[in-house]
C-alpha cells in the first residue's frame, strides 16, 4: 500500500509539474499563431492517442462507450477543452502567464461552485468562506486592470465546465481524450492546410519548429495519462492539493523568467485568492473521506 501511494505521489508531482512548466515550452513556439499551435495540438495528439488506445487494444471498448448521450457530452467537453487551450496558448504567446495562471487558482473554488450550483451538493462554511475571499481577490484584480479579467475567468469556467461535464461521462481519461481530439481533429486538419495553401503555414519550414510541434502530442497527453494513474492510486483529497503546483509554477515563471509586472495592488489580490485556496485545502483535508473535485489542466 504504501508503495502504490508513492507511486501515485510521484505521478501526481510529475503530472502537475508537467503542466506547471508548459509556458516554457510555448514560449519556444513565439512567433506561432496560437491557432495553429492548437492545431497541431491536437492533430499530434490524436496519432499518440490513437496508437495508445490501438496497442492497448482498447478500441472497441471506446467506440462502445462514445454512443449516444456520451457522445454528445463528449462534444461539449470537446469544444471547451479546446476554448481552454486556445485561451491559454494565446495567454503564454502573448506574455499574460500572471493572468493564467490565476485562472487555474481559482479553478478549484469555481468546481465548488458548480458542485454546489449544478449538481446541488451541499457546502460548508469553510468552503462559503473560500469562495468570498477569491471572488474579494476577483474583485480587487479587476478594479486594478479596469474590468479585464477575462483570461483567468475564461480559464477557470471553460475548465470548470469541462471538469463538470466529464464528471457525468462514462468513460475514462485516455478514451475522452481520444474521441475529443479526434471530434476537433477535422477542424484543425482544414486550418492546418488552409494556412500551408496559403504560405502562412508554420510547419515545413524548420526542423527544430517542426520537431517542437510534434512534440505538442506527448506533451498534452503524458501528463494527463500520468495524472489518471495517480487518480487511480491517491486519495480525492490529495491530488485536490496536488493541483496547485501547476498554477504555483505558472505565477513564479510569469515573475521570475518572464519579467510581467506585478503590482501591489495584484499582489494583494493574489494574496485574497491564495488565502481562499488555502481555505478550501485545509478543509478539504478536514473532509479527507469525502470526494472533492480535482482539476487536469490543458
Amino acid at each position: 500500500m504504501e508503495t502504490k501511494h508513492r507511486t501515485g505521489l510521484l505521478l501526481g508531482v510529475g503530472a502537475y509539474t508537467l503542466w506547471g512548466l508548459l509556458p516554457l515550452y510555448l514560449k519556444l513556439l513565439h512567433g506561432v499563431p496560437a491557432l495553429q499551435v492548437l492545431s497541431h495540438r491536437v492533430l499530434w495528439s490524436v496519432l499518440l492517442l490513437v496508437g495508445l488506445v490501438l496497442l492497448l487494444r482498447r478500441g472497441r471498448a471506446v467506440m462502445a462507450a462514445a454512443r449516444g448521450r456520451t457522445l454528445l457530452l463528449l462534444c461539449a467537453s470537446a469544444a471547451l477543452i479546446a476554448v481552454n487551450w486556445l485561451v491559454y496558448i494565446w495567454a503564454v504567446l502573448n506574455g499574460h502567464v500572471l493572468e493564467a495562471s490565476l485562472g487555474y487558482f481559482l479553478n478549484p473554488i469555481v468546481n465548488v461552485v458548480l458542485g454546489m450550483t449544478v449538481l446541488r451538493e451541499r457546502i460548508g462554511r469553510g468552503q462559503l468562506a473560500a469562495i468570498g475571499l477569491a471572488v474579494a481577490g476577483v474583485a480587487v484584480m479587476s478594479l486594478a486592470r479596469g474590468g479585464s479579467l477575462w483570461i483567468p475567468l475564461a480559464l477557470a469556467l471553460s475548465f470548470g465546465t469541462y471538469g463538470l461535464i466529464r464528471k457525468m461521462v462514462a468513460i475514462d481519461a485516455l478514451g475522452g481524450l481520444t474521441v475529443e481530439t479526434l471530434l476537433l481533429a477535422p477542424l484543425c486538419l482544414a486550418l492546418v492546410l488552409h494556412t500551408d495553401a496559403s504560405g502562412q503555414g508554420a510547419f515545413g519550414h524548420d526542423r527544430t519548429l517542426d520537431l517542437l510541434l510534434i512534440a505538442a502530442g506527448a506533451i498534452t497527453a503524458v501528463p494527463l495519462l500520468m495524472f489518471a494513474s495517480a487518480a487511480r492510486r491517491l486519495r480525492y483529497t490529495t491530488m485536490g492539493l496536488l493541483q496547485y503546483i501547476a498554477p504555483t509554477l505558472q505565477f513564479l515563471e510569469a515573475v521570475l523568467l518572464f519579467g510581467e509586472p506585478l503590482r501591489t495592488v495584484e499582489l494583494i489580490a493574489f494574496g485574497l485568492i491564495w488565502s481562499g485556496c488555502a481555505l478550501y485545502a485545509w478543509h478539504a483535508l478536514r473532509s479527507s473521506r469525502e470526494p472533492i473535485p480535482v482539476s487536469a489542466p490543458e
